[in-house]
Order: C-alpha cells, then sequence, then structure tokens
C-alpha cells in the first residue's frame, strides 16, 4: 500500500479526490498496489463532504508524517506551495504538481533536489491539462532530436478568437462571456496577456531542448489587441488568427515567443478551436506529431496529476527524470532578430498609398475587405523582426501587425 497526501481541495484538488475515488480498482492495478488517500490539507472547512475524515489544516502534520510516500500539490502560485514542496522533497516524498508557475520559475531545483534525494517531481498536468506531453518529451521522444514545440497552450484566449471569428463579435464582448461560462477568469490578465502560454512553453522547451528556458526571457504579446477587423482579413484570405506560443530551434540559435499569429489550413494547428489546445512537436527522425485535447478543467487536469502519481508510485525511490531538464540555461536569440511574415493593415486608399507603401516593403499583393472603406492590408516577404520594425517606422498609417506562418 502506498498512502497520498493532496495540498489543496479547490477544483483540481477536488477532482483528484474523485478521480481517486471513481478509478479506485484502475488506479490501484496501474499502480501495482493500493493507493489511499491519507490526507487533504485546507484551510476551509467543507461540512458534509467525505473528504472531512482527511482533511488536515496543519502542513506539518503531512511533512512529518512518515507513511506519506506521494504528496499532490494542487494549490497553485507559488506561496506557500513552493516551501511545501521542497519541504517534501527534501524529506523524501515524491511529489505530483498541475502548477505551472511553480515548474516554470523552480523546476529546475526541484528536480535537482527530487533527484538528490531519490524520488521525483513530476508535473504532467502543469501543461495542457489532460493532454499527454510532457511524458512523450521526457521519455517517449528521447530518441530524436527535437527542433520545434508549439502549439495552442491557453484555452481561455483560444476560445475568445474562436467566438470572434465565428460571431464577429469584438474582443470585450467575447471575454465577457467567457468570464460567464467559466472558462476565464474575473482577472483574466494571465490568459489574455499571453503569461500563462508563456509558463507553459519555457517549460516544454526545457525538456524539448534539453536545457533550462527561462520564461522571462521570452517575448509575450497577448491577444488584447485584436480587432473585429483583424478577424474578417484572416477569414478573407482563408487564414484564422491564434495565440501561439512557438519554441524552435535552427543552425542560426534558439527562439521562443508567444503572441498571436495568422495561420492558414495547412497548419495543423489551424483546425484547433474553442477551449480546446493543441501542442506540435517536430523531431528530427519522427517528423511532425501533434498532441490534442482539454487543457484545463477539473476531471481532465485530475486525471493528468492521477497519472504522475501512479507514476511516482511505480518509482517510488527512482527518479523517472533523470537528465531531461538539464539545469544549465539556454541563451534565447533576440527578438530582434527572428525572422517571419507579418501582415499589416495601413489606413488610406489603395491608390493613395500603395505606391508609398511598395517603396518600403516592395511589391505587395493588397488585401481588402469590402465592408471596410479607407483601408487595405498586406503581408510581407519574410524579414527579420528589427527590418520590419525599420520598414514600419518609414510607413504611415499602419493600423496593426500580427506576425503570420503562412
Amino acid at each position: 500500500m502506498i498512502k497520498v497526501a493532496v495540498l489543496g481541495y479547490g477544483t483540481v484538488g477536488s477532482g483528484v479526490v474523485e478521480v481517486l475515488r471513481v478509478n479506485q480498482e484502475i488506479v490501484n492495478k496501474h499502480a501495482g498496489q493500493e493507493v489511499e488517500l491519507k490526507y487533504v490539507l485546507d484551510l476551509r472547512d467543507f461540512p458534509g463532504d467525505p473528504v472531512e475524515e482527511v482533511l488536515v489544516h496543519d502542513f506539518e502534520t503531512i511533512v512529518n508524517d512518515p507513511e506519506v510516500k506521494i504528496v499532490v500539490e494542487v494549490m497553485g502560485g507559488l506561496k506557500p506551495s513552493y516551501d511545501f514542496v521542497k519541504r517534501c522533497l527534501e524529506s523524501g516524498k515524491n511529489v505530483c504538481t498541475s502548477n505551472k508557475e511553480l515548474v516554470a520559475q523552480h523546476g529546475t531545483e526541484l528536480l535537482q533536489l527530487a533527484k538528490a534525494n531519490s524520488v521525483n517531481f513530476l508535473f504532467e498536468a502543469s501543461c495542457g491539462g489532460g493532454i499527454p506531453i510532457i511524458r512523450p518529451l521526457y521519455s517517449a521522444l528521447t530518441a530524436d532530436k527535437i527542433d520545434e514545440v508549439s502549439g495552442i497552450l491557453n484555452g481561455t484566449t483560444n476560445y475568445i478568437l474562436s467566438k470572434m471569428a465565428s460571431d464577429g463579435s469584438d474582443f470585450e464582448s467575447v471575454l465577457a462571456k467567457a468570464q460567464e461560462k467559466g472558462y476565464a477568469e474575473r482577472n483574466p490578465e494571465a490568459d489574455v496577456e499571453g503569461y500563462d502560454a508563456c509558463r507553459k512553453i519555457a517549460i516544454l522547451s526545457s525538456l524539448a531542448f534539453e536545457q533550462y528556458v527561462d520564461y522571462k526571457d521570452i517575448y509575450t504579446e497577448g491577444i488584447t489587441k485584436i480587432t473585429a477587423a483583424d478577424i474578417k482579413y484572416a477569414q478573407t484570405i482563408g487564414t484564422s488568427i491564434k495565440l501561439l506560443a512557438v519554441s524552435r530551434q535552427s543552425d542560426k540559435g534558439t527562439y521562443a515567443m508567444v503572441s498571436p499569429v495568422m495561420i492558414d489550413s495547412s497548419n495543423p494547428l489551424f483546425s484547433v478551436n474553442n477551449v480546446f489546445n493543441a501542442v506540435y512537436v517536430h523531431g528530427n527522425m519522427l517528423g511532425s506529431s501533434m498532441y490534442y485535447g482539454r487543457g484545463a478543467g477539473k476531471l481532465p487536469t485530475a486525471s493528468a496529476v492521477v497519472g504522475d502519481l501512479i507514476e511516482a508510485s511505480k518509482n517510488v525511490n527512482q527518479t523517472v527524470m533523470g537528465e531531461g531538464w538539464n539545469p544549465k540555461k539556454l541563451e534565447l536569440m533576440p527578438l530582434d532578430e527572428i525572422s517571419g511574415r507579418f501582415f499589416v493593415r495601413i489606413s488610406g486608399s489603395i491608390t493613395e498609398k500603395l505606391p508609398a507603401v511598395e517603396k518600403v516593403f516592395g511589391t505587395v499583393e493588397p488585401i481588402t475587405v469590402p465592408s471596410m472603406e479607407d483601408e487595405f492590408a498586406f503581408i510581407t516577404d519574410e524579414m527579420t523582426e528589427a527590418e520590419y520594425k525599420e520598414k514600419a517606422n518609414q510607413t504611415d498609417g499602419i493600423l496593426s501587425m500580427i506576425r503570420a506562418r503562412i
């Protein structure tokens, strides 16, 4: 028998308890032994909830109990999660977490601490909810040299952009609907400004490229400036706008970025809509593969956490992640050196403005939307971010710019 404690009885914590209860036989079978929930830590009381039988309010009860071999951290945030997780690892307890903020900021230290104590620090649920992506990166795909990981890593922003495209609505009205449905927090900043996706791509990049990627080094741009007009232009040319988190290696170096991107139907992420997430991985032997599913939610995330719990129960005194995350920091290319194409909207009539645009950007194919007078758009040839900025500074009337992978 192996005994488990859960830190936090919120949305994901209650989901973990539910998965352990409903799928008890399946969990025991795959763990190779009986898994018993001994404690649930929370500051609150839950009158009438069966969790009362195992509820404790003092973390010391858990960390000082030698019977507890696996601790599930689903409190979120850094305080007190970081201190609790660190003490558990130092006490020889395996830890499974869904806390992307914790992993992105302290993953290197906690993985080394787990290895030093011959236990595990596992975090499948920190990226993509119930989508299995962490384990493939540190286990199944280790024969490959991964040169790209990219994806739609935030369900809230994907829902908003999908609804803007299907309804023709503006950002603010769709955000309000997302908050009503529970898809967006009351304070949606972490989602709509791209911070959530930034932390996730930092974690995935650290595993894929086997060197620590600091999320603070990643250029991050959210979706708050995307307008209904931008969406109409995208639909006119058969593309869609997604908040993409991208990290890529080439002979020039490694870059990572989170930003809205215009993509066409040849991109496997084109049809990923609503609250769904997807992660695209490219390797030198594997080629392309994609992992798709619900990127958040109580039970999908809890299922991923319990999957880690089962993995830990089979390797209680053996670290399974090995050398998959090297503590040496990977230096990223400066934003100005990254190359790509750019979708640009310009105010004014084509007749008046196109000659000036082509003088700076070269020959371009103008894009127009019948309902929008006195403006047009175009897509540049490939150039660096620095080259685009220089040309944009020479061009009057630019209304917006969106990066394009078409």
